[in-house]
């Protein structure tokens, strides 16, 4: 055994081992010492993108599940750990521009890097299942179900509003548009209607909302609540304006009906205007004969799509010269058009109450609009100059200003109110959802193909099956001037499939949540050509714990459960939810320091770049930067980002102080839910403390190697049995921490345990040396799952291998109960209840032998003052009570 702890040595020999054993390859059919089937355990990561590096975020996420691996592992079950690649995407469209190198090799370098870093991390991942989402074989059955789906209905083909970027010639991500103009062109980007393939989500809305609300008990409330609120069930009317505007061929616009929808139809007395979405038939009407209308409605063409974009951008508008008739009172209603009014919710108009909706209170302000209040509560005031956020209560208030509603509450008001407008024919109730259908059609390359060819006489035609996969040409290179696939001939040509003229292939690929649905259940079925999935996904799924960032909480989780629920109806799983319990691990942060450049750039600085300056509390209030001693800018802590040079490279930590310290230092300094704040001194102690648990096993070595087990403990010495006693109290708390994943807390008591080997003074005699070499075996299990190089040597050069085996398959250590029991117990001793001292009883010892103790202690002489006690009251284990 090497005296010092070396840690690219010790990391070096034990990956050497379990890869020459292929230790963590797993298989379905795992039994137990005794013959049985052991328990399975599926535990899995959210799958990386594949950058180029590994960063904190990631060490964090995968120590995580690769504790709980091995722990499970160690006590009895058959434990799942699988690893892949979200491989498609536009970051390797982007990074091919910038380096003119293919997409697929880009990817591919950099998942053989990050890969040899997650093996340098020392992960129990079973390789031999790895997937890759821009791997033919994978995302055939993209392609496959999507065909399934089309059979079905599921998926259909209809026109969608995108963002298109006119100089780079290409469809951008609401994400790509920066203040309305391509994030690299700098153009003003347009909206434009192209056709595209949808996926009906929207059926299983009710479920998929059901289950989220009633279900999912291992799932975080927020993320669930997140869930709920995108979903968005919505209970209202649907009602119509009636009105008599006519096209140029004298039809009725809309059979003369302007359809809106509302949850608060108890305010529809207080309709000042309507407005709707700038694609509406109204907006295209009036715009014909409007040249400022035309103007603002092309501008609206600007900028992003999303709800969340709409929500935050300057509510305008221009009126469109039109009116519609007030369903109940007959008013005429002006009609505008407004920028923050999407076509795709509901029927692309609103009705506006400004009294009661910000929204709406903020564009009639912003053009000198009426307000008219409808709702009133108790102790509440109303004001045309600003907004009162009570009126959002459905459970206070009452109707006024709205004649024959006055008086009542507001659930009462929408049914009547609903019942006046299914009366006149105009209105019904109705349920909305705030989800939209999944719409999947890229306009990028370096995506999973959609698998239909477009024949000039059938139109679009499915590809066979026969024919699968659609393979994706991996030698292009985008130029930022569109889709690559659109010029290539040699993937553009093709015949149709059903009358076998010339005809050409769908150029959209695929959205990649598409990729990311399923991935976790084609590692269950690893190999198989002929299906998606097989016999061993129904082992394994649905999955026991699923691990992730709270970044993911809606759309991905939403889209996985919608595909499961999909494949469960084409007969494909047995399952309705694929992921049982939900980890959101918090996000690692750094200091972020910068300066403002003459030109009026930020430029930001790495930590150890700069040096802090203090107040007298040690709080940091600035910072200067050492080369040059010229102060920055303290921005606080953030997440870890390039962009901020705030990162931290997991391979240099790795390099100079060994994966263990990285991996003991991200599990110990915050709870896994929580945020974890990078720290050089934390890191520094982390690496202090294998250096001193290294030390303490080589300084008694000789004890513990020389140890037998003789049996019982009978005869033990009490430093022995005091240290027993200590390890196994330890012991008990990290097996309930383990099982709360309260990782934090399980390294605390892992040191609390060294520091109790530590201080242990124990006799040298062969009973001790059997304490010590048991207590240090349970440290080194329960520390194992956090620091598995380390504890691996350790277990081989202490001898434990030979009794207990490799600490791989090491089974997990039990409490002994009777080693908690001490011989004496420490009882609080009261005179007249107020505190006077303490006893020391045998533990298990009689009342009678109890009183007698605490009569004879000299306390009880002293304040009972020679007066003979009235009663002595025994509370077992706790205190003795003398009333005298």
């Amino acid at each position: 055994m090497q005296e010092r702890y070396n840690p690219n040595a010790v990391e070096k020999a034990s990956h050497q081992n379990w890869q020459e054993r292929d230790a963590y390859r797993v298989s379905e059919n795992a039994v137990a010492a005794d013959g049985t089937p052991k328990p399975k355990f599926y535990a899995c990561s959210m799958l990386p993108y594949p950058s180029g590096k590994l960063h904190m975020g990631h060490v964090r996420n995968y120590t995580i599940n690769d504790m709980m691996t091995r722990q499970l592992r160690m006590r009895g079950f058959n434990v799942l750990m699988p690893m892949g690649w979200d491989a498609f995407g536009m970051p390797a469209e982007n990074a091919a521009i910038k380096s003119r190198v293919p997409p697929a090799k880009w990817t591919y370098d950099n998942i053989a890097y990050m890969k040899k870093q997650m093996q340098a991390m020392g992960l129990a991942v079973d390789w031999s299942r790895e997937m890759c989402a821009c791997d033919p074989k994978y995302y055939k059955w993209n392609q496959w179900l999507f065909l399934k789906m089309l059979e079905k209905g599921i998926a259909y083909r209809k026109t969608q509003v995108v963002n298109w970027d006119p100089v780079d010639q290409t469809v951008l991500a609401n994400e790509q548009v920066i203040d309305g103009r391509g994030w690299r062109s700098g153009a003003p980007v347009e909206k434009r209607e192209i056709p595209g393939y949808y996926l009906r989500i929207t059926d299983y809305a009710e479920e998929l909302l059901d289950k989220v609300k009633n279900g999912l008990p291992g799932w975080p409330e927020r993320v669930r609540l997140m869930q709920e609120n995108w979903i968005g069930k919505s209970e209202g009317v649907r009602f119509a304006f009636t009105h008599d505007i006519k096209d140029r061929t004298g039809a009725l616009i809309q059979d003369g009906r302007l359809y809106v929808f509302t949850t608060r139809a108890d305010t529809i007395m207080g309709v000042t205007f309507c407005a709707v979405a700038p694609e509406h038939p109204l907006a295209t009407h009036a715009a014909q004969a409007n040249p400022a209308l035309a103007a603002f409605i092309e501008s609206c063409k600007q900028g992003g799509t999303t709800e969340a974009e709409m929500a935050t951008r300057d509510k305008e508008g221009v009126p469109t010269g039109l009116a519609v008739i007030h369903p109940l009172t007959g008013a005429s209603i002006e009609v505008w058009v407004g920028n923050y009014v999407l076509m795709t919710y509901g029927d692309g108009a609103v009705m506006g109450v400004p009294a009661h909706d910000e929204r709406d209170f903020a564009f009639a302000r912003k053009y000198s609009l009426p307000i008219r209040d409808v709702i009133a509560a108790d102790g509440k005031t109303f004001s045309t100059e600003q907004w009162q956020d009570w009126y959002g209560d459905k459970q206070q208030g009452r109707t006024v200003n709205s004649g024959k509603y006055d008086g009542l509450a507001p659930a009462a008001a929408v049914d009547a109110v609903a019942a006046d407008l299914i009366a006149k024919g105009l209105g019904e109730k109705k349920i909305t959802w705030r989800l939209r259908d999944w719409g999947i059609s890229r306009q990028r390359y370096w995506g999973t193909p959609i698998p239909i060819i477009h024949c000039p006489d059938c139109g679009p035609v499915p590809v066979p099956e026969k024919d699968l996969p659609v393979i994706l040409p991996d030698d292009l290179i985008p130029d930022g001037s569109g889709n690559p696939l659109a010029k290539h001939e040699g993937f553009l040509s093709c015949h149709c499939p059903k009358c076998g003229v010339p005809a050409r292939r769908e150029t959209d690929t695929m959205d990649t949540f598409v990729d990311s649905s399923w991935y976790f259940m084609r590692y269950t079925s690893p190999g198989n050509d002929d299906a998606m999935v097989d016999a061993r996904n129904d082992y394994w799924m649905p999955m026991d714990q699923y691990i992730g960032g709270i970044e993911h909480a809606v759309l991905h989780l939403l889209y996985a459960r919608f595909w499961t629920r999909v494949m469960r109806d084409l007969g494909l799983v047995k399952f309705d939810e694929p992921f049982t319990r939900l980890l959101c691990q918090g996000m690692v942060l750094n200091h972020i320091y910068s300066r403002k450049t003459e030109q009026g750039a930020v430029e930001y600085f790495w930590p150890e770049e700069v040096e802090n300056i203090h107040d007298a509390k040690g709080v940091i209030i600035g910072a200067r930067r050492i080369s040059d001693g010229a102060p920055v800018q303290y921005g606080g802590i953030g997440t870890m980002s390039k962009s901020k040079n705030n990162g931290v490279d997991p391979q240099s930590l790795i390099d100079t102080m060994g994966a263990d310290t990285a991996r003991l230092f991200v599990m110990f300094a915050s709870p896994p839910e929580q945020t974890l704040e990078w720290s050089d001194s934390g890191v520094d102690g982390a690496h202090r403390y294998l250096r001193r648990l290294w030390a303490f096993c080589h300084g008694h070595r000789a004890a513990i190697q020389t140890a037998h087990d003789g049996g019982g403990w009978a005869g033990a010495d009490e430093a022995s049995k005091a240290l027993r006693r200590e390890i196994h109290g330890l012991l008990k708390q990290a097996d309930y921490d383990y099982q709360r994943i309260q990782y934090n807390t399980v390294v605390s008591t892992c040191m609390k345990m060294l520091n109790t080997l530590e201080s242990a003074a124990l006799p040298d005699s062969a009973i001790a040396h059997r304490a010590l070499a048991e207590t240090t075996s349970i440290l080194l299990r329960v520390l194992y799952p956090v620091v598995p190089h380390i504890t691996w040597q350790l277990w081989r050069d202490l001898g434990f291998e030979g009794s207990g085996g490799d600490l791989l398959d090491a089974s997990w250590p039990a409490v002994d109960e009777t080693a908690l029991i001490a011989d004496e117990i420490e009882l609080v001793l009261q005179i007249n209840g107020k505190l006077r001292g303490a006893l020391r009883v045998a533990h298990g010892a009689a009342k009678d032998q109890i009183e007698q103790i605490a009569l004879a202690h000299d306390a009880t002489g002293k304040f009972l003052e020679g007066r003979p006690p009235k009663r002595v009251i025994v509370v077992p284990g706790k205190l003795v009570n003398i009333v005298g």
